[in-house]
Order: structure tokens, then C-alpha cells, then sequence
């Protein structure tokens, strides 16, 4: 997952990023709100992780304008402020989640994993596209050039993680674990099999090719 860690202890900084690294996430750190701000305005993430206690534009503020701003991105306080009231404040504000320090790095390890399962904030029927390929959320309808296409449920929520992180390289690691729950490689070839038959229904019929593969990574889902 892209993370984006809003924190202004270098070492809590180091200390997260190091480990989300090693997790095979990729991390972006700021250390004050303002900047976190405009970071999180300008650039996809799929979570982002907020201290309260940021200089020149503290957390909460922080998460209140990116909410007002549409941001339907997950949002994890991770904070120093841990009474009932300090977590109702932030979870009202916008928080989906909420975390105080000190912390064991595997229960904010796992509680962003929850995260980035349930995704971003929905509202009332989205439709993803990219390109002439449009995927309606709620009622689970995709259509390309106008033309309604049939997908299995997992031929379906794989491709809902492929156009949510469109542009994106998603590694197949992450595919085992979004669309069948895997957080270990299985040792088989079910996302290769899956991809081909998802290829078969939305690309081969069309001139345009929308799925591609990233050698020794996994895919990316774009119009060329």
C-alpha cells in the first residue's frame, strides 16, 4: 500500500516507516500539518497515518480539512492523547481508526492491514473508471465502450482493487491478500489464472489493452 505517515518524532517516524518498509509498503513521512496537508490533497495514498500533535497545523485540523476537502481515504490517529475523550474527539473528526502511543508496531501493523482491506470511504453509488471501462460499486456493474460485462464475484473484486489503485503497480502480494485473504504466498498460480480470465472479458474484446503486467511485480490497470 502507499502510506502517507504524518509525524513530526523523527524517531516514532523512523521507527513506523522502517517497519512498514520492511512490510513491503511504500511510505512517504512529513513532519509538520500544513505540508502533511497539501501532501494528502495532491497525491493518492491508500491510508494515512496522523499524529495529533503536529507543528503549525495539529492532526484532528488536519484530518477535518481533508474530509471537508472529499478525502475518502483511511485515516489512523496514531497519538500520544489515548483518553475515551481524546478518542471520541478523533474519531469524530473524521478518524476510522485510533492508536496510542506507547504502541506495539504489530498491532498497528495489523490494524492498517484492516484498513487497507475495507478500502476507501464509499459514497452512494461510485463508479470507478479508466478509459471506456466503468465499474459501478453498488450495484456491481461493469460496462466498456457501453457494453455490460459479467464477472464472477472474485473476477469482480479483483478488478475493483486494480481500478482503485489505477495507475498503480499492484504486486501480487497484495492481490493475494485484498481478494482472497492470503497474508502468505500460496505457492500457486490462482492471481495469474484469475488476471487471464479478467483479460478475456475486458480487454481481448477491445482494442485497447487496460490490464498490464509488470514483470517480477504484478499489474497496473491504465489506458495507453
Amino acid at each position: 500500500m502507499h502510506i502517507l505517515l504524518l509525524e513530526d518524532d523523527a524517531e516514532t517516524s523512523e521507527f513506523v516507516s522502517s517497519g512498514l518498509r520492511q512490510a513491503a509498503h511504500t511510505v512517504d513521512t512529513i513532519d509538520r500539518g500544513r505540508d502533511g496537508l497539501m501532501q494528502a490533497m495532491n497525491e493518492e495514498y491508500d491510508i494515512i497515518i496522523v499524529d495529533r500533535g503536529l507543528p503549525d497545523l495539529d492532526g484532528l485540523s488536519v484530518t477535518k480539512a481533508l474530509r471537508n476537502g472529499g478525502c475518502k481515504v483511511p485515516i489512523l490517529f496514531l497519538t500520544s492523547r489515548g483518553t475515551i475523550n481524546d478518542r471520541v474527539e478523533g474519531l469524530e473528526h473524521g478518524g476510522d481508526d485510533y492508536v496510542v502511543k506507547p504502541f506495539a508496531f504489530s498491532e498497528l501493523l495489523a490494524r492498517i492491514n484492516v484498513l487497507g482491506r475495507r478500502g476507501p470511504i464509499r459514497s452512494e453509488h461510485e463508479t470507478l473508471r479508466c478509459g471506456d471501462l466503468e465499474v459501478n460499486l453498488d450495484y456491481r456493474v461493469v460496462t466498456r465502450a457501453g457494453e455490460r460485462i459479467e464477472l464472477h464475484p472474485l473476477e469482480f473484486k479483483l478488478l475493483e482493487v486494480l481500478i482503485r489503485n489505477k495507475r498503480r503497480v499492484v504486486l501480487r502480494a497484495m492481490l493475494l491478500e485484498r481478494v482472497w485473504g492470503f497474508n502468505f504466498e500460496p505457492k500457486t498460480s490462482v492471481v495469474e489464472t484469475h488476471i487471464s480470465r479478467l483479460r478475456a472479458k475486458i480487454d481481448k474484446p477491445y482494442r485497447s489493452q487496460l490490464i498490464h503486467t509488470v514483470r517480477g511485480s504484478g499489474y497496473s490497470l491504465y489506458e495507453e
